[in-house]
């Protein structure tokens, strides 16, 4: 086993770089889910759209980002990590335009699932690729830059979205060229997209993909450079070795004797459930509305959801400071008992409410100012825990054999209850706010104590010790020899 002390001093600049580089996939991931928060009511009053509808619309890219999940760690496998990247990028590129000129709500859905397959392929492939360069004592930081850019991309939509609603005088006014301020918002996206692409043409590729295609001397170049490893061929080895146990990976290694796959994969779906089930992005994808229903204009809820942002911005570069200091376990349990909190204090904030002549809920003083502690509360928790921290383990839990793929389930088990819980946002909000937040409490209630049940911990082990990893809080981690 490796120890701290054979690992490299200090962090190499370049793998910092191409860890950033990687992550602005996560900048695209964040910016292309959220862009749709400023345009919700111009689109549903444009193509007349019924709440059923509109919640559809909002989440149908989640359809595209199941999907490029699932299938992104077989392409990864066989193409690498680096061209994979680029086909997401083009993806983003081509949804960004198709949404801006959509003619029709089917039109814009289609365009929406395209860039949902680009948000799906790079939610798998930064956490993969970043685990894959970054030393093991700098792994939690390293991979927590793809949330960091995550929540970047999302303030950068909420601000973008913001500022063009503002300057045409509202998201459904004309703008430039005749086109509503809504279209911008999506069309904006096509920038960041191109440099997406062109910065993932310079990337090396992962080191434990190019072992796993014989190509050593490269691999050797790019620990050496990029990583910092010191002593190349022992690491080489190790990759090597952990790679033999399984020639040629599938879903079928995935495949155990509890309910149907191995346990260190229930870990990861589990994981990504909970991350989804808290109903985090109801606050990002549904805020600007959400806002305005506690009597909020539409200028002020922009704002407001723009503020919420940067608190989320803040969050996670608490986390990266954090989490190997501290220890991925410990954070998240924190986290899910703010979470529960907080969510509990929404709940009960929106059980005041008044409903209004068109179905809106208007909240009084002082239930108002706490409906919007809790949220920014809830923000808080979740984005120095949960947020971060996620990504951070599916990166890393998995064995290299299996990781691409184990990876690939996880966060295609992530799109799809972000699927739900987006799509059923409306339709819980017309029983209830309190119910929705209530439900949603329960969930964050449930994550804690499945986290001192199940999780393990994975701070300064290598990814080769993945392999004999034990579940559970009473497994003693025996990694740090």
């Amino acid at each position: 086993m490796s120890t701290t002390e054979e690992r490299p001093a200090k962090l190499n600049p370049k793998v910092v770089g191409i860890s950033i580089a990687a992550a602005v996939g996560g900048f695209l991931f964040g910016f292309d889910t959220s862009v749709i928060n400023g345009a919700v009511s111009a689109l549903s009053d444009e193509f007349s759209l019924g709440a059923g509808l509109t919640g559809f619309a909002v989440s149908s890219a989640l359809i595209g980002c199941a999907v490029g999940a699932w299938f992104a760690g077989g392409l990864a496998n066989r193409f690498g990590r680096v061209p994979v990247m680029v086909v997401a990028a083009i993806l983003f590129f081509i949804s960004a335009i198709g949404s801006g000129l959509a003619f029709g709500v089917w039109d814009l859905i289609v365009w929406r699932v395209i860039g949902g397959l680009g948000v799906g392929t790079a939610s798998v492939i930064a956490p993969a690729y970043i685990a894959e360069v970054a030393p093991a004592r700098y792994r939690g930081r390293l991979g927590s830059l793809q949330q960091l850019a995550i929540v970047l991309g999302i303030f950068t939509a909420l601000l973008s979205n913001a500022v063009l609603a503002n300057t045409a005088g509202g998201a459904a006014e004309s703008l430039w060229l005749g086109r509503d301020a809504w279209r911008w918002m999506f069309m904006i996206e096509a920038i960041p997209a191109a440099v997406y692409g062109l910065m993932a043409l310079k990337l090396p590729e992962s080191p434990r993909f190019l072992v796993s295609r014989d190509k050593r001397d490269e691999a050797s170049r790019v620990l050496y450079d990029f990583t910092g490893e010191l002593d190349v061929n022992l690491k080489i080895q190790q990759i090597q070795k952990s790679l033999e146990r399984e020639e040629d990976e599938s879903f079928r290694d995935l495949l155990g004797g509890r309910f149907g796959l191995k346990p260190i994969v229930w870990i990861g779906i589990l994981l990504s459930l909970f991350q989804q089930l808290v109903g985090i992005n109801v606050i990002f994808y549904y805020s600007t509305t959400l806002w305005q229903s506690v009597g909020f204009d539409e200028s002020q809820a922009l704002l407001t959801s723009t503020i919420t942002s940067v608190m989320n911005i803040l969050a996670t570069v608490i986390a990266i400071l954090l989490v190997d200091k501290v220890g991925r376990r410990v954070m998240l349990l924190v986290g899910s008992a703010g979470m529960t909190l907080s969510l509990g204090l929404m709940a009960v904030a929106f059980s005041f409410g008044q409903v209004a002549e068109g179905g809106a809920v208007t909240l009084d003083q002082p239930w108002s100012t706490l409906a919007l502690v809790g949220a920014n509360a809830f923000v808080m928790f979740f984005g120095t825990t949960w947020g971060p921290l996620v990504w951070v383990l599916l990166g890393e839990i998995f064995p290299n054999r299996i990781r691409a793929s184990a990876l690939a389930v996880a966060a295609a088990a992530q799109w799809a209850a972000n699927f739900a819980i987006s799509t059923t946002f409306p339709a819980l909000s017309e029983i209830g706010l309190t119910f929705a937040y209530g439900l949603y409490a329960a969930f964050a209630l449930i994550s804690f104590v499945f986290v001192f049940l199940r999780v393990p911990e994975t701070k300064d082990r290598e990814l080769e010790d993945m392999d004999d990893l034990e579940l559970g809080r009473a497994k003693k981690d025996t990694a740090r020899s």
